[in-house]
């Protein structure tokens, strides 16, 4: 378990994102979304097979995802507190007043679990700043209706920033999510990764398998490339173009080596090399259309990398980061 932050809360190394779980909307373009049912299998494997939290947001069908969470924690019979949810506030064409305002539709569409980590889910809105987001949601905590405070895709020196902020309220910062995998390590060069060290903030890994690229299952049948959804061709930077394929096979080699010595996939190789490089700073939420990726996550927490390994992917990766 780590500690989220310097808040209280506890979590696995791997979390559950749970974009999928919202059945259709802006989601949609970039996943396939999937039924109840799937949902409330996929959220009671996680939990068999050690995950703690799942993390969602009201952007994800407009508190659809919020809905079928709650709905799956019920069917498996976990009570408020058995869990950790993460979910965000969307502040697009949003004054900052809008975070306390609403914070109850959002405890009614997780309702009976509270939450735990609110985070704002993208640090830029024409109708407020973010210091004053994050003031707002100092007032929602002081409330008791959240426990922790994060961010979103936030850069070095605006994480420093939001920090002071948050800090100034007597608070302290929880996490930044934002996209970190094998060959996206933005963090390592944008200040964001000292900032998150230096002050304590955990890193939540969103796309940790950079859209299934470092499963290897594209570059065994490239042709599935014309199936992926729109939205996640157009986010992928042309990691999936056959120049981007070519890029990263000596990654997916060794990824597969690697995975075979442990009794292992590459997708779980790929995953506790992100939970284990960076020490305790960085979590991961991968997401899950089906049970088996859920299982699959979660088994990546006891891949232990030697640090040969670790070392290894971290050279093979580096010609590959987009």
């Amino acid at each position: 378990m780590r500690r989220l932050g310097r808040s209280d809360i506890r979590v696995s190394p791997i979390g559950l994102g749970c974009m999928q779980f919202s059945g259709g909307g802006l989601a949609g373009l970039a996943i396939r979304t999937i039924g109840q049912n799937t949902v409330d299998r996929i959220v009671e494997v996680a939990l068999d097979a050690g995950i703690t939290w799942f993390d969602t947001a009201e952007m994800y069908g407009r508190g659809r995802s919020e809905r079928a969470l709650a709905a799956a924690l019920r069917a498996a019979g976990r009570e408020p507190g058995d869990v950790v949810v993460a979910t965000k506030w969307l502040p697009t064409g949003r004054f900052a007043g809008n975070i306390p305002r609403t914070v109850g539709h959002r405890l009614r569409a997780l309702d009976p679990y509270p939450i735990d980590l609110y985070q704002i889910h993208e640090p830029f809105s024409s109708l407020s700043s973010m210091p004053a987001q994050l003031r707002a949601m100092a007032r929602v905590l002081r409330a008791g209706k959240i426990r922790a405070v994060g961010v979103s895709n936030v850069g070095g020196r605006r994480l420093r920033a939001a920090h002071r902020v948050l800090r100034d309220e007597g608070i302290e910062l929880a996490a930044n999510q934002l996209q970190i995998n094998l060959v996206h390590r933005a963090i390592e060069d944008n200040g964001v990764l000292d900032a998150a060290r230096e002050l304590g903030i955990s890193l939540i890994a969103y796309s940790p398998l950079a859209g299934g690229l470092l499963t290897g299952r594209y570059h065994d049948a490239p042709d599935e490339v014309a199936a992926l959804r729109p939205g996640r061709r157009y986010t992928s930077r042309g990691a999936f173009s056959a120049a981007g394929l070519a890029r990263t096979r000596p990654l997916i080699t060794e990824l597969r080596a690697i995975a075979d010595r442990h009794h292992a996939t590459p997708g779980q190789v790929a995953l506790s090399w992100l939970i284990r490089y960076y020490g305790d700073t960085v979590v991961a939420i991968p997401g899950a259309s089906k049970p088996r990726h859920a299982t699959e996550a979660a088994g990546a927490m006891d891949v232990r990398l030697t640090a040969d390994e670790l070392a290894r992917l971290d050279q093979l990766s580096r010609p590959a980061v987009r």
